[in-house]
């Protein structure tokens, strides 16, 4: 009865945007490449007029840059996440650069190494690049000083560079717990030896307590978060994106389109209306995506979203996403408010503390979530099913017998936990 009467306030809700919609925000607008406009009068967007990286690339505009926090770079407001096999795809390296995006993510243990070996081939023919490149990676998995140590050292030999300019650790923070003062000596070290220039932490987890922690310690430089339309609307979640903005810590914000779990929750499938509505949205001049990526970026505390962008295609159309003018109306977030209600129930923010009290026998149910998304929302189903795999095997063993009853009755977001870890089992394992 609940599932039917979301699909009956979701088809309302969908019929209301058709009718009003995006159009206030995106009639009549193009995929011009013109630039967008920061409110901040302190720290403005600025787009460098043309570069030419290489003698093959055109020379085209660049996308707006913003400063990172109390590092005092400029960056681009739009950078590459590569959770990809790059080794095979240089292209899109090649491709990023022609329009200033030269903020690079990756991970030690993206496609298994794949991506970070991927830029490593990049460089060793194009050296010329790293000296305008500003390139970032993470210590996957990496629990102690020396193992951060360790992921590093392989990150500066596979991608064919003395240092890294941002690093992440914890990768996927979760618990403020995990900024030790074991980790403060060793980041005070890699500086010293000029293996990394800066620091900070990604999170997917807890994410307002992670962050509202880093705004206290004084020597986090920049974090990646998670942060979209649906998570706007917490106010712990904001409150913390605010400390860390009056703390100078700089923002990069990741999964910024909200894509839900729940395959059908999603905007772009389940009913024709959902297909005229996303045709509507094209017709406009934005996808979907494109107008996520907007309202995200039109929050001036963050100074970058992270996309994945597997091909120029992708890459294109976010980039005349961000350098757009038009500018989003307070009607046009209500209606991303609206529909985030709607929708919620197709979910997960992330909130693993909750779930892992109500079940701590299988301390995983947040990440098992963000694993189905992966499958079912982004089409990633080899990663998802590296990332299940990676689950210690006894936790395994005992998801299709534990009753989720209690998690679910304490999940803010609603999620039928039992039916979504059944549905991970079934695809992933």
């Amino acid at each position: 009865m609940e599932e039917k009467q979301n699909a009956i306030d979701r088809r309302n809700f969908l019929k209301t945007v058709g009718a009003a919609g995006l159009g206030s925000a995106l009639a009549g607008t193009t995929l011009a490449l013109t630039g967008c406009r920061d409110k901040e009068e302190e720290q403005p967007d600025t787009a460098e007029p043309v570069a030419k990286i290489g003698p093959e690339q055109t020379e085209l505009p660049h996308v707006p840059q913003r400063i990172l926090g109390k590092t005092g770079i400029k960056i681009p407001c739009l950078s590459l996440g590569t959770m990809f096999n790059l080794i095979d795809n240089q292209i899109i390296l090649r491709s990023t650069l022609k329009y200033g995006v030269n903020y690079w993510d990756t991970s030690n243990n993206y496609a298994g190494g794949n991506s970070e070996l991927g830029i490593g081939k990049y460089l060793s023919k194009n050296p010329e690049v790293r000296k305008n490149l500003f390139l970032v990676s993470k210590a996957s998995r990496a629990k102690t000083a020396a193992e951060v140590e360790e992921r590093l050292q392989l990150s500066l030999k596979r991608m064919n560079t003395d240092y890294i300019d941002l690093y992440y650790a914890p990768h996927g923070a979760s618990d403020p717990a995990q900024f030790t003062d074991e980790l403060k000596r060793w980041v005070e070290s890699a500086k010293k030896r000029g293996l990394i220039k800066f620091f900070g932490f990604s999170t997917h987890s807890n994410m307002a307590k992670c962050l509202a922690a880093a705004a206290k310690l004084g020597w986090i430089d920049a974090l990646m978060t998670s942060y979209n339309f649906r998570l706007m609307q917490d106010p712990e979640m904001q409150a913390a994106i605010d400390a860390c903005h009056k703390a100078n810590i700089g923002i990069v914000a990741m999964k910024t389109t909200g894509k839900t779990t729940i395959k059908r929750f999603r905007l772009d499938v389940e009913t024709e209306a959902d297909k005229i509505l996303v045709q509507q949205l094209l017709q406009r001049g934005f996808s979907q995506e494109q107008a996520t990526i907007k309202l995200v970026l039109e929050d001036t505390r963050i100074s970058c979203a992270c996309v994945g962008m597997e091909n120029v295609a992708v890459l294109t159309a976010n980039v005349a996403a961000v350098m757009n003018r038009t500018e989003l109306t307070q009607a046009d977030r209500d209606i991303f408010k609206e529909y985030a209600k709607v929708t919620c129930s197709g979910y997960c923010a992330g909130c693993s503390d909750i779930c892992n009290a109500a079940l701590p026998d299988v301390p995983y149910v947040s990440d098992i979530m963000r694993y189905l998304m992966y499958y079912n929302s982004y089409g990633d189903t080899d990663r998802a099913r590296e990332l299940f795999a990676q689950i210690p095997g006894n936790v395994r063993s005992k998801l299709l017998g534990t009753d989720y009853s209690a998690a679910e009755a304490r999940c803010p977001q609603h999620l039928p936990i039992g039916e979504l870890i059944t549905e991970a089992v079934s695809k992933l394992a």
